[in-house]
């Protein structure tokens, strides 16, 4: 017979819960909110949150799986599939945009406490959609095929999380950002 993990008891998840939202909320106002302050903030202690995650590291990655699949259930309500391709990446980059831009300064602790490809993992699922938007646009014509489909959607999502780092580092205006990724995807993608 084949070892099954007990289920958890409710007040750990209840703990867990507490800690995930916390720590979103803390990371979101300050990326680099200590694990003392979100136990604190989440009112459990230290050896509490390290029972559940055993690292900062881990526990950023779980609250960044958190927000990504958050983000992907709103994602999915898009109907890209309808628009023509140069139309619906600018609706993709807006929507996304409106996304990030609420985890902005997560997604900055993210970038520092995780290692890239783990965030790109993380990604996954909306960057199939991605992925799928490109490869319509190139079979359409209106994206460009001199480059690989791969670099092309990892710039993606090196230029929305780029952009988190300007608006926290104060070199880009919050209000100017998702025109600024439009355009700047819009060069990288469109053919001329």
């Amino acid at each position: 017979m084949g070892k099954t993990t007990p289920p958890r008891r409710a007040d750990a998840e209840r703990n867990i819960a507490a800690i995930l939202a916390t720590a979103t909320r803390l990371l979101s106002a300050d990326p680099g909110a200590s694990v003392a302050e979100i136990a604190k903030a989440a009112g459990v202690g230290r050896v509490t949150l390290y029972g559940h995650f055993p690292s900062r590291e881990s526990l950023v990655d779980a609250v960044l799986e958190r927000a990504v699949d958050q983000a992907e259930q709103v994602l999915s309500g898009l109907d890209l599939d309808g628009l023509p391709a140069a139309e619906a990446l600018e609706r993709l980059v807006t929507s996304s945009w409106e996304i990030l831009d609420r985890h902005s300064r997560l997604f900055v602790a993210a970038d520092r406490a995780l290692p890239g490809e783990r965030i790109r993992e993380r990604h996954s699922g909306p960057l199939a959609r991605v992925e799928r938007l490109i490869g319509r646009g190139r079979d359409e014509g209106a994206f460009r095929t001199d480059l690989p489909l791969s670099w092309l959607v990892s710039t993606f999502l090196a230029v929305l999380h780029t952009a988190a780092g300007e608006i926290e580092a104060g070199r880009l205006p919050r209000e100017e950002a998702a025109g600024v990724l439009t355009e700047t995807l819009r060069s990288l993608l469109v053919t001329q």
